[in-house]
Formats: structure tokens, sequence, C-alpha cells
């Protein structure tokens, strides 16, 4: 950490001390999150990151008046560490050391720990809350945010994006058909009211978009489904402004302030309405909010998550269009690397800036998906690596090299890692790339019968490598929006518990890998979608499976033949035959020859 930089974070560590010794706090919690609670947040909110200099995409902080630590989980053990000033704060795991746990510890009675209602959810205060009672503290809601009274002078200023229409042949189904639906839903669980929190729900929900954070489309706003089909929209006024926009919404929908929000769940506790929320998603501070008026508050999944998930045809068409177009620009960059590399003048920022050039020259591509990871030998053992002037290492002879990136199309979304090998590598990383690989293949062909969670078939993706000892500190398959987050629920392929069922039309990740701390990481990520499958005489119960979007060669090099056994050769060398097909009369020149080389068929 640059002297200057290291120095900056000592004063503004001081002068938050000091903003809360004003307030007779004893200490605060900083969160990774802004009022939307989005994975994705605005520069004028990321206050952890100004604050601790740790850039990753979850996490939280806690400053007591003589000792700090910054959370996080296994994606980012070794980034914070790289990130923060181990003098000021303590880096520690949210497993080994949940901040519950943590608290328990540190805190003395009588001390007074303050926390923002709006930037945490009712599910994480409640541990928090217990923790601080039992050791006869006292955890306090901030009226305002005491960071923000120290965070003056450099502070950018919210986001202000104009909303975009989502043209209906793109969303597959009208903004009218999908409130009625989910109106109709909350009406046949006695709801009165639904209110939504998610930007990325109203973002589906209304057919709008916005581009108010990075990577992620949306427009930052809350809103209220009523039982009648109609919407309240809290969003800036100022991002109203494109011609036609207010024909799109209709009549139904009722624009407002996002201050106005907090006279609306007044209402609606004032009118004794029943009104449901997602505790998990919504902030500590809007179901306060709606208790304290008087609401009967029916806690439950974000009613939109599940359609949103299930993809439409006019959206899965769109997904299979955008991989398509994805793939050529993945194509080129691979065999851009491969003449390039060998020269020792790739890096892992002039790779990544590449690889977005390829994909800038596809149709309706709209920006990346998530801030490429571009990592090579050591740095790719770094789960959730973001390359920096001061980390950028040059793609040397011997490297394992993992690219992780992703393109937002107006019909799509994209998400695909490849890990390749620059120049000959060892046997070690052959064999435990071949390793991932044959998990990758189990969760590719997994069929299962109607009603599978993805946790249920996690474990198929790390039986290869837990035979060696091995395995890999992260889930193994997340949802994937349409034109919207590259990461979304409800379903997910992950250790975790997890009892969504998987259902057609869903999108999701399959990405396995294993990292050796100093050395390289390997990881092997493609796109699936949840297909029904033909039922056959003997079938006993309905089966589902995956149809693979992504269409991009693994790297031969690296495949240990030996260790794959017939199946998993046969459904290799089916990938790559159509990724051939497909992919290869989109392509001429090198680019169209490189592809041929690179999915000829491996011997079984």
């Amino acid at each position: 950490m640059p002297a200057v930089a290291a120095a900056a974070r000592s004063e503004r560590l001081a002068m938050l001390r000091a903003e809360l010794a004003r307030r007779g706090l004893t200490g605060f919690i900083v969160p990774r999150a802004d009022e939307y609670l989005g994975e994705y947040v605005p520069p004028s909110a990321q206050r952890l990151a100004w604050l601790t200099g740790f850039t990753g995409s979850a996490g939280l902080a806690v400053v007591l008046r003589d000792k700090a630590a910054v959370f996080c989980d296994g994606r980012y053990t070794l980034q914070v560490r790289a990130e923060i000033d181990q003098t000021l704060f303590e880096p520690l795991h949210l497993l080994d050391m949940p901040p519950p746990r943590w608290l328990v510890r540190v805190l003395a009675e009588d001390d007074r720990l303050g926390f923002d209602p709006r930037l945490h959810t009712a599910d994480q205060v409640e541990p928090l809350r217990r923790a601080c009672a039992r050791v006869g503290a006292e955890l306090v809601a901030c009226a305002d945010n005491p960071l923000d009274a120290v965070w003056v002078t450099d502070r950018p200023a919210p986001p202000r994006v104009p909303v975009e229409t989502h043209p209906l042949a793109l969303a597959g189904r009208s903004s009218e058909d999908k409130r009625a639906e989910i109106a109709a839903t909350l009406r046949a669980e006695g709801g009165d009211a639904l209110v939504l929190t998610a930007p990325d729900s109203i973002a589906w929900l209304l057919n709008i978009r916005g581009g108010d954070v990075a990577y992620c489309p949306v427009p930052l706003s809350f809103a209220i489904l009523h039982a009648d089909a109609t919407v309240d929209l809290f969003i800036d006024p100022a991002k109203l402004t494109i011609p036609g926009l207010a024909e799109h919404l209709g009549p139904a929908v009722r624009p407002a302030p996002p201050e106005a929000l907090d006279a609306a769940l007044h209402q609606l506790g004032a009118e004794a309405r029943r009104v449901r929320i997602d505790a998990a998603a919504a902030s500590f501070y809007v179901v306060e909010r709606l208790s304290l008026a008087g609401a009967q508050i029916e806690r439950g999944p974000d009613l939109c998550q599940l359609p949103k998930a299930c993809k439409n045809a006019a959206e899965s068409e769109g997904a299979r269009a955008a991989h398509r177009r994805d793939a050529v620009a993945m194509v080129r960059f691979l065999c851009w690397l491969d003449a390039e590399a060998p020269s020792g003048r790739v890096d892992e920022l002039s790779a990544a800036a590449q690889l977005e050039r390829f994909r800038a020259e596809g149709a309706l591509y709209r920006g990346l998906s998530f801030d490429t990871i571009s990592g090579a030998g050591p740095n790719g053992a770094i789960v959730h690596y973001r390359s920096s002037p001061a980390t950028n290492r040059v793609l040397a002879a011997g490297d394992l090299y993992l690219v992780d990136s992703g393109g937002q199309y107006l019909d799509g979304t994209t998400d695909i890692t490849r890990t390749v090998a620059i120049g000959p590598v060892g046997a070690e990383e052959r064999r435990r790339f071949t390793l991932v690989l044959k998990g990758h293949i189990a969760i590719a062909r997994a069929r299962f019968p109607v009603g599978t969670s993805g946790s249920q078939l996690d474990v198929l993706a790390r039986l290869p490598l837990w035979s060696e000892g091995l395995d890999y500190d992260h889930g193994t398959g997340h949802g994937v929006g349409s034109y919207l987050s590259v990461h979304e629920g409800p379903q997910r392929i992950s250790k975790a518990g997890n009892s969504v069922a998987l259902q057609p039309g869903m999108i999701l990740s399959n990405e396995p890998g294993y990292y050796k701390a100093g050395a390289y990481g390997i990881r092997i990520e493609t796109l699936l979608q949840v297909v029904a499958l033909p039922v056959a005489p003997e079938t006993e119960r309905p089966l589902l499976g995956f149809e693979t979007l992504t269409l991009v060669p693994i790297d031969r090099a690296l495949i240990e033949a030996a260790l794959l056994d017939p199946v998993e050769t046969a459904w290799l060398n089916a990938y790559h035959a159509r990724v051939q097909d497909e992919i290869g009369p989109l392509l001429d020149g090198p680019a169209a020859a490189w592809l041929a080389a690179a999915t000829r068929p491996l011997a079984g």
C-alpha cells in the first residue's frame, strides 16, 4: 500500500472514530452495501472501500474505539490482505469468525454499537442484536450514517442515468402481463401489497433498464406492487426523461421521488395492510417502518424472483444468440492470446482490455457484465482477483492464465471462465485441471428428477477433487439474468443449503475450480439452461437436464486424457464438435483456423 494511501486510510479511520465519540457510540458497522442491498454499489455508496481499501463484492467492517476488523468470505481471503492496512484493520473470515461471535469477544457492558438500518437486512440485524445483548451492550439504529458525516470532500454524486424501455420482443412478456401474474399470486396468498427493494426485480417487472451501477443495467429504485396490479415506483424523477417512457409505464405505474417511500410505508401500516416483503433482501429500516406503522408483515421470497429466473422463449433465444456472439469474441481473443502471449508483451491488464475490444465489436453489446478477472500464475489463485497497475503480471511461459469475464447484450447476459496454458506446464497443473474438468462435465451431463435443487447436484462437481483431498471455497453455480444481473437467485448450485427446485428456463453457471495459493488458479465456467428431457417409456419420474449455452473451447493442452473415462471424453468431443459447427461459420482467417485446431477430437 503506498504511503500516501496508508496515511489517508489512517486519517479516515480517525475521523470516523471522532464522529462516533461525538455521537456517544462505541463503534459502528460499515457493510459493503447501499440502501438497495444489491451486489453492485455506485461509487457514491462505496463506504467500505473508502474507509478500508477493501474492494470485494461482499464484506463488512466493524470499527471500535481501539480496534477494527474487516470480514469477508473465502473468495477474498488473499485480496483483503493485499488491499487493507493490517495495522489498522484485522482481516477475518466470515465463516471462521462471524461478526456476532467477534463482537461477543470484544464488546463490553454498556457499549453502544451503531449501524445504519438502511444498509442491513432485518435478517442480518438480529444476530448482531443478540450478540450485543449477550454482553450487555446496545445495538443502536442511527438516524443518519456517521461515516457520511466525514466522507464529504471527495464523495461522488449519486447516479442519475436515464431509464430505458426493454422491448417486448426481447422481454417476451409485457409488463402488464407480469404485474397481473404477480398480483394474482399476491391475492391468492391473502396479501394487499408487495414491497420490492431489489432493483433487478423492478426492472424485470416493468420491462425497464438503466445504468446506475456498473455491470448491471438497472435503475436504482423501490416499488410497491398492489393487489390490483398497480405499482408505486420510487425513483429519482431526473431519470425519467426519455421520450415514450411514460407511455411504456402506463397509468397503472405511479412514479414518485425516493423520499416518498417513507410515507407510503407508513400509509400501508396505517391501513393495517397485509404486506409481503423479502426480509432476507429488504432493509431493516423498511421492515421496521412497516411494523411500527401497524402493517401485517408477511415474510417470504420476492415474488418476482422465480418467474424472472425461469426464462421464457424469447429470453431463452436471446440468451443463445448472445452466447454465440460472445463466443466469437472469446475465440478471437484466445486466438490472439495464443499468438501474442509468447512474445512476453501481454500482461493481465492488456489481455482484459483486448478481450473487451473484441466484445465491443459484437452486435447489441452494452458493456461488461462484471469486472474481468484476468489472473496469471499466482494471481489466478485469488478467486475474485482484480488486476491493477500494482499487481499486474506479464503472462509468462509456464503460467496458467485464468480469465473470467462476461458481457451484457440487449438480448442476454454472459459469464465464462477459461483457464489456458501459456506454453508447457507441469504435470500437477494438468492433473488438477482435468479433475476440475471431470466435475464440470458431471454437472453438464446431469439428469435429475423434477424437484431437485442445485445443492443436491453440487457434490457431482467436487467428487473428482475430493478423491484427491482437494476442493474449492466457492459455489459451483449461480443464476444469471436476461440482460440483468450476472448473479441472480433464487437458484444456485452450492454446498450451502438451498431448497429452490431447478425449473426449465433457469440459467445457471457451471464453474468448479481449484486454487493453489501463491502458484496458480483453475476454473472452467460455462452457462447452462435447465431443460425438460424427453420422457422414455421406462421413465418413472419426469427428468430435467442442462443445455450448455457457452460455446468456447476448453484448452486441450491442459487435459490429461488418461484421467477421463470414455463417457467424459465423448462429452468433450461432442461439445467441441458443436462449438465448431455453430461458431466456426461465424469466423474467418486465423480465428477460424485456430478454432478448428482447438476443437479437434481428443483421443479416447
